[in-house]
């Protein structure tokens, strides 16, 4: 499996594209936008985007979900039932921050800790992780040691909690209780920014 990070929406936002090398197949995780672009990077590297995968409901991580799924359709997964209401919200959410009204979505499926979800010939274990939004869900693959954490942990920071029943405490003990665990050598994909590891935030994140 590789991936390919697509910067998207002003807030350049991460949107990631992973790949099975084996099977050409891929998923896109958080399209918030700039969907033509999208498409363009998954021909340009021969694969076939099967399925949307959504960390949590804010409108720069799901902006461009409806459009995309409706032009491939494709499937939606996640995030967690909890961000129900921002998915539901996602055109008032747009009109807030000043950003081209996006629709809204009903996700084919919900996630729950320690379910699965698969593309091509890959598995990424899902880890709920609270805080940042109460719905909010994290990608692990295991084999690879790759994590894909959205907005939950930064290189050098962390989410935001003063958001719609966002809640310090509980994202810090997402941190503690989800992530650590999982590794010091893990890398992992921030919703912003650079990549980080593990053992690195661990270690020198000042918020955790």
């Amino acid at each position: 499996m590789h991936f390919i990070i697509v910067p998207v929406t002003p807030l350049a936002q991460n949107c990631t594209l992973l790949c099975c090398e084996q099977t050409r197949r891929a998923a896109v995780i958080d399209p918030g936008g700039e969907v033509d672009r999208i498409i363009s990077l998954a021909q340009s590297e021969d694969v076939e985007i099967e399925k949307i995968l959504i960390t949590h409901g804010h409108f720069d991580h799901i902006g461009g979900v409806e459009e995309l799924a409706g032009r491939l359709s494709i499937p939606i997964e996640g995030p967690h039932r909890e961000d129900r209401f921002l998915v539901e919200s996602l055109p008032k959410q747009c009109k807030f921050y000043d950003f081209p009204v996006a629709q809204s979505f009903t996700p084919d499926r919900w996630l729950e800790q320690g379910e699965q979800v698969t593309f091509g010939n890959q598995q990424l274990e899902v880890l709920h992780c609270p805080g940042h939004t109460p719905g909010h869900v994290v990608y692990f693959q295991k084999n690879e040691k790759l994590l894909q954490v959205g907005d939950v942990l930064f290189k050098g920071s962390i989410g935001r909690t003063d958001f719609p029943r966002g809640n310090h405490e509980t994202l810090i003990r997402s941190i503690h209780e989800k992530l650590w665990p999982l590794g010091d050598d893990v890398q992992f994909i921030p919703g912003h920014g650079p990549l980080s590891t593990i053992g690195e935030e661990r270690g020198t994140n000042p918020y955790v």
